[in-house]
């Protein structure tokens, strides 16, 4: 195993040399032969442990034993304890993601601060069988079914070609100690009701089956790199990105066969779960909209929208001469000038002081608004203008109106009202411009 590991590393993981590793090692059988392996290669390695204080004096003894071994074979030892229960009932947390978080997120902090380059886990081929299943039965794309990834940033897992009799098999035939978790009998948990009593069944059905397994995760992966590919070739046909702003092309998105795939694959990451409402959008009225947690997807005519939700602000501010406000695109900056040096930027305005009532009003639109757009004859609605600029719902969301008391001044960045323009007889010229972020 020895061999066949140092040849994996070679072929997969040939940047680990040099490199400083982080061992995560709770004392069990997987992280035991994990740390034997390494601590017999030629690899630079430390031991972080977590003991999450949930078996009383059990958890105290794994501590001691990964410590008095790392003590031994003087290999730096790391370790932390959690108040685990505490920590999950103050998040509502179950005790396993708890446990999770806890560990993951110390182990973030020991990379960070203390150099690490890779965290090295103890993951093996029948975790990968047990995660595969877990997803199944709830309920996954693709994604869910290719297995654990070997590489994850800098959390690594070399043993994922390994099952757990060859890892069994290395322990007993190198007489090596580990501890054994009493949760490991229970089947309290999911994972491993699926490890005693629905793998060995596999198993006895087909002698080859983890084999057969891995090939099937093979082919899998391949057919999610191909996935990916074609997602991402046709990704840049129909879709924009614009000031975080997502915009598909429906007629585009249409032509393709089953497009209703490469929505998912385009969303999933923003945590949406109502996929029909999703689907249905494409066909759906303008202004119909989907919610994820952070996210909302809007039908706006011949596109979906796809921005974050926005936070309750202020809906009204106020700026005066030599001031700035900001704003979500941007600032605004109000200051006087000598004079006008117009280049046709609609984020920028020049008017007239003495035509102002200060300070001046920054505010969202709202029904019955209009304004004498500059450079054309006559008043039109605030709404009218949106439509005939075809702004979207989000567009129109985003947009802030410049006002001099009750007067639109400006249609931020967009176009503005001729009333307040600077004249030959003006004395004090008041510059006014949205710079952008």
């Amino acid at each position: 195993m020895l061999q066949r590991l140092q040849k994996h590393l070679d072929n997969d993981y040939p940047f680990l040399k040099g490199k400083k590793l982080l061992l995560a090692i709770s004392g069990g059988i997987d992280s035991t032969v994990l740390l034997h392996l390494f601590h017999a290669l030629p690899y630079e390695i430390a031991v972080a442990h977590c003991n999450f204080s949930l078996r009383g004096d059990e958890s105290d003894g794994d501590e001691r034993f990964v410590s008095e071994f790392c003590t031994e074979q003087n290999i730096r030892f790391l370790t932390i304890r959690f108040n685990t229960q505490e920590y999950a009932t103050s998040r509502k947390l179950s005790i396993q993601l708890a446990a999770r978080e806890l560990r993951y997120n110390w182990f973030q902090r020991l990379i960070d601060e203390e150099g690490y380059d890779y965290l090295l886990t103890a993951h093996h081929l029948d975790d990968a069988l047990e995660t595969f299943l877990i997803n199944l039965t709830r309920g996954t794309g693709l994604d869910g079914l290719t297995g654990i990834p070997g590489q994850n940033g800098q959390t690594l897992r070399p043993l994922l070609p390994f099952s757990r009799v060859e890892i069994e098999n290395y322990a007993r035939d190198n007489a090596i100690n580990w501890r054994e978790d009493s949760s490991n009998a229970s089947d309290k948990y999911v994972r491993n009701r699926l490890r005693h009593q629905v793998v060995p069944v596999l198993k006895e059905l087909n002698p080859n089956f983890l084999q057969g397994f891995q090939d099937t995760l093979h082919h899998l992966q391949q057919a999610e790199t191909l996935t990916k590919d074609a997602v991402d070739s046709l990704y840049k046909k129909v879709v924009t990105e614009k000031d975080g702003q997502l915009s598909i092309a429906i007629e585009k998105l249409k032509l393709v066969p089953n497009y209703k795939a490469y929505l998912y694959q385009w969303l999933k990451s923003y945590g949406f779960t109502a996929w029909d409402d999703i689907y249905n959008l494409v066909e759906a009225q303008s202004g119909k909209q989907v919610f994820s947690g952070h996210y909302r997807l809007l039908k706006d005519r011949d596109f979906l929208l796809l921005s974050k939700q926005k936070t309750i602000t202020d809906q009204y501010l106020e700026i005066t001469e030599n001031q700035e406000v900001a704003l979500e695109q941007g600032r605004i900056k109000m200051y006087p000038v000598t004079n006008v040096t117009d280049n046709g930027d609609s984020r920028i305005i020049f008017v007239d002081k003495d035509k102002l009532k200060l300070p001046l009003i920054l505010r969202k639109w709202k029904e019955g608004d209009y304004f004498y757009p500059s450079g054309m004859a006559g008043r039109k609605k605030i709404s009218k203008y949106f439509k005939d600029e075809k702004f979207s719902l989000i567009d129109k969301e985003n947009c802030w109106l410049l006002c001099s008391g009750d007067e639109i001044i400006w249609v931020v960045g967009k176009r503005a009202d001729r009333r307040f323009t600077t004249e030959e007889t003006t004395n004090t010229i008041i510059k006014i411009e949205l710079q952008l972020w």
